[in-house]
């Protein structure tokens, strides 16, 4: 057994893998794709994903501190819990913010209004905390209300992943409109590569929101959701098309994605595109495609949504 393990061990040391041409190869490459990029040889780092993880969950654990920070915690070290990992998780992100600032600017070093930038960032961020904390409140309300399987709200906390999405969302949409969209996006992308949840950190979301299930949910940069919304599953909130300029690219930041008012119901595999509205109280059946406006209180279903006679009215803002 050990004779044929050595006999392995030799071969596999043996075996010429020609590293050192991939090596060669792929510098020419990286070099002239900074070269096209107008980069320099050595470009400024770019924010981590492993630290941003790792802030996001300091973050969630300094506001939850109960039930998402140390399960040894003491009632009379709770406040010093908190503190101390908000301390040393905002450090970590105003060091992320830096990146993000310097490989903005296009400068071979940071400099210090960049620097001072960073600090201002991260002082508002953490002002806002509070907030974040009574909009998370108002969604877990959402969902355990929303939910008859849901036995009680620390079940909501720690079990459903769309709490974990809308977490990572609030956080990243205070970080998108304080003009750090990349940490923004990376932070809200952590969370959809675990939950299956993708929302852009630059969408508008009200209070008492409540995604079911959530896998395959799908909400765009531009869209705006009110108060006390539920989406289920495989919900898609997109852009009908893409423009392009003159010279063919694509146009950003466009108003491409819809508007959903106030206690709508989307249910599960339903696609809606494009700017448009959904009215306040209305009903979205399951895997309907609508491109269209409708106005409040609408109940929207499948066979509707193939004959547009069965709408009498649209409803544009």
């Amino acid at each position: 057994m050990n004779s044929t393990k050595k006999t392995r061990d030799s071969q596999v040391r043996n075996t010429n893998l020609d590293v050192d041409d991939i090596v060669s190869s792929l510098k020419n490459l990286r070099v002239a794709s900074l070269e096209s990029r107008k980069r320099h040889d050595r470009p400024p780092k770019l924010p981590s994903r492993e630290i941003l993880a790792n802030v996001a969950e300091g973050l969630s654990a300094a506001l939850f501190p109960n039930r998402l920070g140390s399960s040894e915690l003491a009632d009379e070290g709770i406040d010093h819990y908190v503190g101390h990992t908000l301390n040393v998780t905002l450090r970590e992100l105003m060091v992320q913010i830096q990146h993000e600032l310097h490989y903005g600017s296009g400068s071979e070093v940071l400099n210090s209004e960049d620097r001072e930038k960073s600090i201002k960032i991260t002082q508002a961020f953490a002002k806002r905390l509070p907030q974040i904390r009574v909009l998370l409140d108002s969604d877990i309300i959402a969902a355990y209300e929303g939910d008859p399987a849901a036995r009680n709200v620390d079940e909501v906390l720690v079990c459903y992943p769309g709490i974990k999405a809308i977490t990572h969302y609030r956080l990243a949409h205070e970080l998108h409109n304080l003009g750090v969209p990349l940490i923004a996006r990376m932070i809200s992308e952590i969370a959809h590569s675990v939950t299956g949840i993708e929302i852009h950190p630059g969408a508008q979301i009200g209070g008492s929101f409540f995604i079911d299930h959530g896998t395959g949910v799908v909400i765009g940069e531009t869209a705006i959701i009110g108060q006390n919304v539920r989406l289920y599953q495989a919900v898609t909130l997109g852009a009908k098309r893409f423009p392009v300029d003159e010279n063919g690219a694509l146009v950003k930041g466009n108003l491409r994605h819809p508007i959903v008012e106030d206690d709508v119901v989307i249910y599960a595999g339903a696609t809606i595109l494009g700017r448009i509205t959904i009215g306040r109280g209305s009903t979205i059946g399951g895997n309907v495609w609508l491109t269209h406006s409708v106005p409040p209180g609408s109940h929207v279903s499948q066979p509707q949504t193939m004959q547009k006679s069965d709408i009498k009215k649209t409803y544009d803002k």
